[in-house]
């Protein structure tokens, strides 16, 4: 990078690895001319666009992501499958956590309960353990109330995040404004993601996988911060069409922090 340091680069963001993706990073030159960029282009990475800015752009900073998908060999029901999309458009999807996020097999959810038995590992690892945990505890919750068809409906005592905000607010009887401001996809349920401070007793239920205590456990002895995260995100932009007979290409937005697996999904496990 032309005596550019690693650590002076930041990202906004790390995408999945099989995929041409456009994202942003910054570079620290307090007061140095811009290195000629074309001199770390390769044969598949090209520099588009160079700003300066006067603010660090830091990991995960992002309003959201584009998707362009091509899904090849497809043999689905293509009535269904239109049905199907058509309902996402209309209703949203279930914010899971992808797969992703948990590692070959799940094994960073089993490293995390390792870790918290008294396993070492690096500052790195660890981040990537806990974030693990936590993100299984929610797709649990979620997954549970998915079961019971609430995932989309108000329920006593529910906390309600409005779409692409941070902002909550809890209500203990869900009244018929909030019905309608969910139907019209303004504000969506939502449950915290485990931190300090927070009581189990949305764990406490045997149809519940039997590790989630001790997760909530350890990750509240690592005085994680409680953050929130809602049940159901909106699919932006949402458009598909056959390239060939089985060529099925899908466009669509999402908010940052939710996976395109969770909309292909929807549709593949029909």
């Amino acid at each position: 990078f032309a005596g550019v340091r690693q650590q002076d680069v930041s990202y906004a963001g790390l995408k999945d690895r099989h995929a041409v993706t456009t994202q942003w990073f910054s570079v620290w030159l307090p007061g140095k001319q811009a290195p000629d960029w074309s001199l770390i282009e390769t044969d598949t990475m090209r520099v588009l666009q160079e700003v300066r800015h006067a603010r660090k752009l830091k990991r995960g900073v992002l309003s959201g992501n584009r998707f362009k998908i091509v899904i090849r060999q497809w043999q689905g029901d293509k009535a269904l499958m239109q049905s199907q999309l058509e309902i996402l458009q209309k209703e949203g999807i279930a914010n899971y956590f992808g797969e992703q996020r948990f590692g070959h097999g799940g094994q960073n959810v089993t490293k995390a309960l390792a870790m918290f038995n008294g396993m070492k590992c690096k500052r790195e690892q660890r981040s990537i353990y806990l974030s693990a945990a936590r993100s299984y505890l929610f797709n649990c919750l979620l997954a549970r109330r998915v079961e019971q068809n609430t995932w989309n409906q108000p329920l006593p005592g529910d906390t309600y995040v409005f779409d692409l905000s941070h902002s909550f607010f809890t209500m203990e009887q869900p009244d018929e404004t909030i019905v309608q401001r969910i139907s019209a996809k303004q504000i969506h349920p939502a449950v915290f993601l485990w931190g300090k401070g927070m009581k189990m007793d949305d764990y406490r239920d045997s149809t519940l996988p039997s590790c989630l205590a001790e997760l909530a456990q350890g990750l509240s002895d690592a005085g994680l911060e409680p953050d929130i995260r809602p049940l159901r995100i909106n699919v932006e932009s949402l458009s598909w069409q056959y390239l060939t007979e089985n060529e099925l290409e899908l466009s669509f937005t999402l908010p940052a922090g939710s996976y395109a697996t969770a909309v292909l999904r929807e549709i593949i496990k029909h």
